[in-house]
């Protein structure tokens, strides 16, 4: 993908972040919607038309330039076993990663873990040598993965953590802002199963691009937020006990 293509899928995404369609830019920008639609089919910016397409966003060219950079394949990235491996020996390692993947710089995140100078720079380090960063001069980091990873099923963090995160993550009402719980139980076509199981895909999808969108953002416009989608053949237990009563 070239860079522009790039820099052109960060501003789609940004436009579908925000709810806004190509009528809503067209309007803020003082043009028609079939231009708009133009100049993203053809890719035809001029700097000072980036510039007005990014304002309208509420962004400035460099973030956009920033997200296309970290974000040149869009969705959830597998780490090697070799890397889970690295990762899930240090906790410690483990948050900094997730920092770092969540945009934050490293003062930020000497100040977030309490950790002084010397340390954070040892599990830079770490991460370099496993191929998860490029640390640079004056400790600035270049993330080498995605912004968003997709454990292994069978790998060591998920062996690691998983039921810890299932039982944490569970123990809530679920009735603050942005919280939401839903549970249903029906009997199923296999084809109806299959066309669920691509649509909790999809969101799953949708999940690692605003993730990746939002990346570039100051910490203190967004909060960590966890997904749990799950889609199994399943028979609550209840029911095995009223068959054997009757």
């Amino acid at each position: 993908m070239s860079e522009c293509a790039q820099i052109v899928a960060v501003l789609k995404r940004s436009l579908r972040a925000r709810g806004t369609t190509y009528r809503d830019l067209a309007r803020t920008m003082g043009l028609s919607e079939a231009s708009i639609k133009r100049i993203f089919a053809e890719e035809t910016f001029s700097l000072a038309r980036l510039e007005q397409i990014c304002a309208a966003l509420g962004m400035s060219i460099v973030e956009v330039a920033r997200m296309a950079a970290q974000q040149t394949t869009p969705g959830n990235q597998q780490l090697t076993f070799e890397q889970e491996e690295v990762l899930a020996s240090d906790p410690r390692l483990l948050a900094c990663f997730h920092l770092l993947l969540n945009g934050r710089q490293p003062a930020a995140i000497a100040t977030e873990l309490a950790v002084p100078e010397r340390d954070l720079r040892r599990l830079l380090v770490k991460l370099d040598a496993g191929k998860l960063i490029e640390l640079q001069p004056k400790l600035k980091v270049r993330l080498r993965t995605s912004n968003v990873i997709s454990w292994r099923s069978d790998g060591p963090v998920r062996r690691l953590y998983e039921q810890q995160v299932k039982k944490e993550f569970l123990l809530a009402e679920f009735t603050g802002r942005n919280e939401f719980i839903n549970f249903a139980s029906a009997e199923l076509s296999d084809a109806s199963a299959k066309i669920l199981t691509r649509k909790a895909e999809m969101l799953a999808r949708d999940f690692a691009e605003f993730a990746a969108l939002d990346a570039g953002l100051p910490g203190k416009e967004k909060r960590s937020m966890g997904l749990l989608l799950a889609l199994r053949p399943w028979v609550f237990s209840i029911y095995d006990g009223l068959r054997k009563r009757g």
